[in-house]
């Protein structure tokens, strides 16, 4: 946990096996209109299930702190149809019940019918993300990129993270099929463009404290 604490990032070998990943993945379509994905899958029954064995995964218990809720879970599919990069960037923003007015919260928008708002630093800090790989990963499909350690940063601005940039290099999370990579949603990450013909099917499983800040409630807590 050591490595995990300082880097904000582990990738954990064998968490779902083959025949695991195939079946996650034939739930699970890409949106319509040519989107690489969908966030409005943790409601169910089959993603509820999953959030539920990661919890009491082993090799995940030490990453996830007791009474952690799972708090969304998003699809990724990149194919040479379906391809896309991502700059560098933080994952703020929270999957919550209801707009709530208070001069702390920012950054309302509303994607697939829920609202989202910018987590409060402090929530942020608690969070964890926990990407399942339902196919290999390799460095010509468009891998997660991360600038370890950026994490213990807090919320940076775009200035801040040009600097960090300049003075550390990306690390690719390349990943075979059924690890998962876990990684605070305050690290920095990108992702490139995949190069080849491959799939790469990701399950992005976020995990949080059970009860939230002013006023706040989650969408959905499991």
């Amino acid at each position: 946990m050591h490595a995990f604490d300082r880097d904000g990032f582990a990738l954990l070998p064998d968490i779902l096996s083959g025949e695991a990943c195939a079946r996650l993945a034939a739930q699970v379509t890409p949106a319509a209109g040519g989107s690489g994905g969908t966030r409005a899958l943790l409601s169910t029954p089959w993603c509820a299930e999953l959030a539920r064995m990661l919890r009491r995964h082993r090799a995940l218990a030490p990453y996830i702190p007791a009474g952690h809720v799972a708090v969304q879970c998003t699809y990724f599919e990149k194919t040479a149809a379906r391809n896309w990069l991502v700059p560098f960037h933080q994952d703020l923003s929270i999957p919550v019940a209801a707009r709530v007015d208070d001069p702390a919260l920012r950054g309302w928008s509303r994607k697939e019918e829920v609202q989202f708002v910018q987590a409060p630093p402090a929530v942020l800090a608690q969070m964890l993300t926990v990407r399942l790989h339902l196919d290999d990963c390799g460095s010509d499909d468009g891998p997660l990129r991360v600038l370890a350690g950026s994490h213990r940063q807090g919320v940076i601005d775009d200035a801040g993270a040009a600097a960090l940039r300049a003075t550390r290099d990306a690390l690719a999370c390349t990943a075979a099929r059924g690890s998962a990579l876990v990684l605070r949603p305050l690290l920095l990450h990108a992702s490139s463009k995949s190069r080849g013909d491959s799939r790469r099917r990701v399950l992005h499983l976020v995990f949080g404290p059970p009860a939230l800040p002013h006023g706040l409630d989650w969408h959905c807590a499991l």
